[in-house]
């Protein structure tokens, strides 16, 4: 737990209460994506041995786009440290495309401090734009991508803050053309200080990606730098809004060794709440908006069930 409710009168049930609520609805904001949407209880941040638990989540996008296009894609946040990659195409353009990507995972408690998990996600797509040679609309639909990883806490919340790392690699991801495997890996890690009824978080992530074939191209995605501070607090024992910044920095991808655009950074804004309605049962919205350019806006909704 990291929380020991032994040391005295350090914190009462009500304050134990209001941290578990806290940490619930800030965890699904700041960490990856198998410490989202945590049950009303501490003890929980760790699937426990032999336990398994269900996260199904669904994202929407939106995103307008003007200019001249370097073929760059569309990134959906699906989780708090995940990303569906959408392709687009090149040309000159105004565009505006709408997203919806579903996400379906998997705990499994290995030990009191670790746990394994995998998912997979689909999503559907559309896109309209219009140019010098007029009107055109696209849509897609289908498998997006699959990952496996292990999570493991390695220090409490007592004395100090709790440090919690994560290691996950891409199963399959689809491209335009085709699909690859094994090329892709994320390494993160999440700190966080419990002072009641706040609790203060950072997580730190970077995604790896190698060169894998799509149709007769060698294919490279931009590699990906993740920041994220955050802010929760436990309005009462069944509600947590929190709210937080991302910053990230993605590399541009390469066609054949060459590069496709630029490399960006982003600013995000993080707006969440989360809403126990039943014991094993936990539900969190996030509303990200782009705050340094015209990044579009996401909206995630994530339920977790423990059975």
């Amino acid at each position: 737990m990291p929380f020991d409710l032994t040391k005295g009168a350090v914190f009462s049930s009500m304050s134990f209460i209001r941290i578990s609520r806290v940490l619930t609805g800030l965890l699904m904001t700041v960490s990856p994506v198998a410490w989202a949407d945590l049950p009303l209880n501490v003890e929980d941040l760790i699937t426990d041995k032999g336990k398994v638990k269900l996260d199904l989540s669904l994202a929407y996008a939106n995103m307008d786009r003007s200019g001249v296009s370097t073929g760059e894609p569309i990134i959906v946040q699906t989780g708090p440290t995940s990303f569906v990659t959408v392709p687009t195409l090149v040309g000159e353009s105004i565009g505006n495309s709408d997203t919806l990507v579903a996400t379906f995972g998997m705990r499994y408690g290995l030990t009191a401090k670790a746990e394994v998990y995998a998912r997979t996600s689909s999503l559907s797509s559309s896109h309209r734009s219009s140019g010098v040679g007029g009107t055109t609309s696209s849509s897609e639909a289908g498998f997006a991508d699959a990952w496996t990883g292990i999570n493991y806490q390695f220090r409490k919340d007592d004395d100090g803050p709790a440090v919690l790392g994560f290691v996950e690699i891409a199963l399959r991801e689809k491209h335009r053309r085709d699909s690859a495997s094994f090329k892709s890996v994320m390494l993160g890690v999440t700190t966080y200080k419990a002072i009641d009824p706040i609790v203060f978080s950072l997580t730190a992530a970077y995604r790896f990606n190698q060169t894998r074939r799509d149709g007769t191209r060698d294919y490279q995605p931009g590699n990906l730098l993740l920041l994220n501070p955050s802010v929760g607090f436990a309005v009462n024992d069944r509600v947590t809004l929190t709210t937080g910044v991302q910053w990230t920095r993605r590399q541009a991808d390469r066609f054949d060794g060459e590069r496709q655009g630029v490399d960006r950074t982003a600013t995000d804004l993080l707006l969440g709440v989360g809403y126990g309605f039943a014991k094993g049962n936990t539900l969190n919205a996030t509303l990200k908006v782009n705050a340094s350019g015209r990044g579009g806006s996401e909206l995630r909704a994530n339920w977790l069930y423990t059975f």
